[in-house]
């Protein structure tokens, strides 16, 4: 079985990241989506959100499941049975520094990594980006799923949150 790891924070999940996700579970029998545990990292959603969310999101898709974890990413993989670690890219700064990663990921444990171009229609877009505008009452609703929406508006609008 040709099994692959898409892994990240997910804090919160986009439709750029969806669509690396939907892509890589065309090329593997098995993707799984693993949301990494970074303590050094304030996260807006806790990690259990951010696993429902995914959950939600790729429920249609009869080949990925989602799981977290913290620690080394090739245990993960050598645990899961996976050779292969699915990226997607935005820019040549993103390249710069997964490479680096994926060097280090084959040397510990033989893991590739598949680098991805992400869809045009995302190559600005981040989590982070997401969170700001979001926080500032900028509509999201182009770049999320409605599910990511729905959890930015309930967690950042202040006539919400009283």
């Amino acid at each position: 079985m040709r099994r692959a790891v898409c892994p990240g924070s997910f804090d919160p999940v986009t439709n750029g990241h969806l669509d690396i996700v939907g892509r890589a579970s065309r090329l593997f029998d098995e993707v799984i989506v693993v949301v990494t545990i970074n303590q050094s990292k304030n996260s807006l959603f806790t990690v259990e959100e951010r696993i429902d969310m995914l959950r939600q999101v790729t429920a249609s898709y009869d080949n990925v499941r989602v799981e977290s974890f913290r620690g080394l990413l090739v245990d993960f993989c050598r645990a899961q049975q996976a050779t292969v670690l699915v990226k997607g890219l935005r820019a040549v700064s993103d390249f710069d520094y997964e490479l680096q990663m994926a060097h280090m990921n084959i040397g510990l444990a033989g893991v590739e990594t598949l680098f991805m171009p992400t869809n045009p229609l995302y190559s600005f877009l981040s989590s982070s980006l997401v969170k700001d505008v979001a926080k500032w009452g900028g509509d999201v609703s182009p770049h999320v799923p409605d599910v990511v929406r729905e959890a930015l508006s309930l967690r950042l609008d202040p006539s919400v949150r009283g």
